[in-house]
């Protein structure tokens, strides 16, 4: 057998180094050139558009999409994710940040940079602590209902600027999308209605019938010419207007510790769930390519990515589902991709920020809709319902209270992670109890479910689950049930292969139980233990003195040997229900 080999330490510090040395095979740096700046055509209008729906002047995307990229990239595990300003994250940052001061003040600007920070230094922590595994509090039902209601929410946050109208925001996102409709009846402004118009059709066309060109980035160019050479400006469009030339300065972000403390929930969430789209990314990446993912590694990409954003006057940042898509779709092999994608945007920020003067505010909130039409997903809520009754009432309940709840996200997802954290422990607090007969094909099945005979001396149980402090009372119901019901039972044998885990509580419930059935005349036996349950049941010298190393038995079938030897003649163990005919 082959020993499994184990990376060198430098790998393991610096990811970079494992793929680095590719890039000397010219058609893979051609490839990842290639796929770079196609990403860059998307990213760039994207990050801008993000921005905004994050409460932030155009450029801060543009400054969080030029270093997160390049280092989430050198220092994550994904060879083709791609990190930067993402549609769920920018709406959380802006729902952050709005108690703390109005949208587009030096506060308020300040602040998103301090809360990237924050969010890298938290994601950069979990990953060096190898706790990732908290991700999977996040369950799936949670993450796809609180995906729909977001996705429904950016795009609804988007109608003011299709319309060209500005409303008083209401104290609930819902108010504030009836007052733009209420006011777009009326208050329309029309050539910022026919921009918009145009640029859906654009995209819409080229992503239905002309996929590999870059819908956004023709989309924008074409309603940017017009808004230029029609005075679309000057006819009460919005614009983009004038975006400061050059990069980004590294500064660090003032810490004002009182407003540390009221981020800092929201920070844990923006962090998870940034994380959480970007790893499951970053998973169905790896399945096509075949790529092992080291999830631990990617929290300390992502978590560098949004420390760099932080120190370079970025927002927070995560892994985009789209940009990868189009990353690995146009050949990527490396992150050196990621590299390219953001040394374009450096490009952009140098040069080319003029031409960018005119671009409609209309096409990039069209940009957005487009983003996240995608994330709605209707067909897994029936799925999940059929799979798992609770996973579906979580899903509906997610997505219900983060519409209702909007712009307070973290109480739509926190709400989420509760119930299934509830209905979890409801559906462990009663696991699946059956006693057993033996099956006309020889394998023992539910008595219950099969309508079977089964003996009045012996009951097989089964137990499905953990036996612990939350279900340790319930076993002992069912236990001394099955003994209520036969009162010529003399062995009770538990079949132990279901239970997984026993903890204290539980140990002293079997203890007890094991006591009250020996004055009972029952003896208690033990098949198919796992190993750590034995192992823990010898730690309680009392347990074991009663039990009786010699009760417990690596088969049921041994046990039953065991108890038709101690029945003896009094017993027709030849014509026994539960002996394999």
């Amino acid at each position: 057998m082959r020993k499994a080999t184990t990376q060198p330490v430098w790998y393991r510090l610096f990811p970079f180094l494992s793929w680095m040395g590719e890039l000397r095979q010219g058609a893979h740096l051609r490839a990842d050139i290639f796929a770079g700046i196609t990403v860059a055509l998307v990213l760039t209008p994207q990050s801008m558009a993000y921005a905004q729906l994050a409460g932030l002047p155009p450029h801060f995307g543009l400054y969080a999409a030029l270093w997160p990229p390049i280092i989430a990239a050198l220092f994550g595990s994904s060879h083709q994710l791609t990190t930067g300003p993402v549609a769920v994250v920018s709406l959380m940052t802006a729902t952050a940040l709005a108690p703390l001061a109005s949208v587009g003040s030096d506060g308020f600007l300040a602040y998103a940079v301090l809360l990237a920070l924050l969010i890298g230094l938290f994601q950069l922590g979990l990953g060096l602590l190898r706790l990732g595994v908290l991700v999977d509090l996040l369950s799936h039902p949670v993450v796809l209902g609180f995906t729909n209601a977001v996705a429904l929410i950016i795009a609804s946050s988007q109608l003011g600027k299709i319309f060209g109208i500005t409303v008083a925001n209401g104290e609930q996102h819902y108010e504030t999308i009836w007052n733009t409709l209420v006011a777009a009846l009326t208050q329309t402004h029309g050539l910022t209605l026919a921009m918009a118009l145009l640029a859906f059709v654009i995209m819409f066309s080229l992503i239905k019938y002309a996929p590999k060109v870059p819908s956004v980035l023709v989309a924008v160019s074409i309603t940017t010419a017009i808004s230029a050479l029609t005075g679309f400006a000057e006819a009460g469009g919005a614009v983009v207007g004038a975006i400061p030339a050059g990069l980004p300065e590294f500064s660090i972000p003032t810490l004002d510790w009182e407003i540390i403390g009221q981020l800092l929930s929201s920070a844990v969430v923006i962090a998870l769930v940034g994380f959480m789209e970007a790893i499951s990314i970053a998973k169905a990446m790896a399945t096509r390519t075949r790529q092992r993912l080291n999830a631990n590694q990617e929290l300390i990409g992502q978590g560098l990515g949004n420390i760099a954003s932080g120190l370079f006057s970025g927002y927070p940042v995560s892994g985009s589902f789209s940009r990868s898509a189009i990353n690995i779709n146009a050949g990527a092999v490396t992150g050196f991709s990621s590299i390219v994608a953001g040394l374009a945007v450096a490009v952009t920020l140098l040069w080319l920020t003029p031409h960018l003067y005119h671009l409609p505010q209309a096409t990039l909130a069209v940009v957005i809709v487009m983003a996240v039409i995608r994330l709605i997903k209707i067909n897994p809520f029936f799925h999940i319902w059929k799979v798992q009754r609770h996973d579906g009432i979580v899903a509906l309940v997610t997505f219900v209270l983060t519409l209702l709840l909007a712009p307070h996200l973290d109480y739509g997802i926190m709400a989420g992670v509760g119930l299934s954290l509830i209905l979890f422990l409801y559906r462990t607090m009663r696991p699946r109890f059956s006693i057993l007969s033996r099956y006309s094909d020889g394998t023992l099945r539910d008595m219950q479910i099969y309508d079977l005979p089964t003996s009045d001396r012996i009951a097989i149980i089964r137990y499905d689950g953990a036996l612990y402090f939350a279900n340790a009372g319930f076993f002992e119901d069912q236990v001394l049930a099955v003994e209520a019901a036969n009162p010529k039972l003399r062995f009770i044998i538990i079949d132990g292969g279901g239970i997984t885990q026993i903890d204290a509580t539980g140990e002293e419930t079997l203890h007890h139980l094991i006591n009250r059935l020996h004055d009972a005349g029952i003896e208690v036996l033990m098949a198919r233990s796992k190993k750590q349950i034995v192992d823990t049941l010898r730690y309680n010298d009392g347990l074991m003195e009663r039990l009786g190393e010699e009760r417990i038995f690596p088969r049921i079938k041994f046990a039953l040997d065991y108890a038709w030897k101690k029945l003896g003649d009094d017993y027709d163990n030849i014509n026994c229900p539960l002996r394999r005919k």
